[in-house]
């Protein structure tokens, strides 16, 4: 039998079969499938209080088509599938429940006590103990630029500036700024190379491998200026730098937490148990 089938049936089966399975004799029923009765308080009323008489109308005839259809393809399934097969179901129905509930318990205290704080010592430690399996799938590259009007009059300080990149040029560069089309200065950060050529299609004009290792590039297009500076490059199969993989590592430090937490929980609540006798192993005769 194919366990995702069987995985949705028994889903099926747990929250379409459990309900509306006996008349009240208290409650007037708007609709009936065989042995199963849907009440007006089964639709939700709440969904109803706002809206028109013909609008409310039609939202109760959309839940008893929809509630009618289901409980047909249940009763029709119950007929069809073989006692062993459901057999199989009822069985996995019950391992979900228990799933369910169990999974649910664990990551509630695992939240509780979780520390989600990662330090920079920690991210270095594992980066520096597993380097070797970083690798770089793609082109990365530190880089800035300013895109500028055709026109504009103080290329050339803002080429220096974004050259030499000192505190002052910064400072300057920010100044200028609301004058620029768009810029981007963050060059600490590392970005694919794919990335680079989305925010400047211009790129896609110009051999970037020939750029890496100028100092400014100029280019210009009907939108206007634009002046580039790569920093650095990383190719494919380079180890991937720290900072480019930090939230990767986060969550692998964050999940190995975890998983220690819920370890630790099994182990704890079963000691208790047997503290308590309230469970026991017994010896087989």
């Amino acid at each position: 039998m194919d366990r995702s089938w069987v995985f949705w049936m028994a889903l099926f089966f747990v929250f379409g079969s459990c309900r509306y399975v006996a008349p009240n004799e208290q409650k007037k029923p708007l609709a009936r499938v065989n042995q199963s009765y849907l009440y007006y308080e089964d639709i939700g009323p709440g969904l109803l209080e706002s809206v028109t008489a013909q609008d409310s109308s039609l939202i109760i005839q959309n839940q008893i088509t929809r509630w009618a259809t289901k409980q047909l393809l249940i009763d029709q399934a119950k007929i069809n599938i073989s006692p062993e097969q459901q057999a199989d179901l009822e069985d996995l129905i019950q391992q979900y429940r228990t799933d369910l509930f169990t999974e649910y318990y664990k990551s509630s205290i695992v939240a509780a006590q979780l520390d989600s704080i990662v330090t920079e010592a920690e991210l270095e430690q594992y980066y520096a103990q597993n380097k070797e399996n970083f690798k770089l799938n793609d082109v990365v590259m530190q880089f800035r630029y300013v895109h500028l009007p055709e026109n504009y009059l103080q290329i050339p300080e803002v080429k220096s500036a974004l050259q030499r990149f000192d505190q002052d040029d910064k400072i300057l560069l920010e100044e200028l700024s609301l004058q620029f089309i768009g810029s981007y200065l963050n060059d600490s950060t590392w970005v694919r190379q794919e990335k680079i050529i989305e925010r400047l299609p211009i790129l896609k004009e110009s051999n970037m491998a020939g750029l890496k290792n100028a100092k400014i590039t100029q280019l210009q297009d009907s939108l206007g200026l634009y002046l580039l500076k790569i920093v650095s490059v990383l190719d494919r199969n380079d180890p991937a730098p720290l900072t480019y993989v930090t939230p990767t590592i986060r969550q692998i430090i964050l999940n190995r937490r975890k998983q220690e937490l819920t370890n630790k929980l099994e182990k704890d609540i079963t000691k208790d148990a047997i503290r308590n006798k309230t469970f026991e192993i017994y010896t087989p005769n």
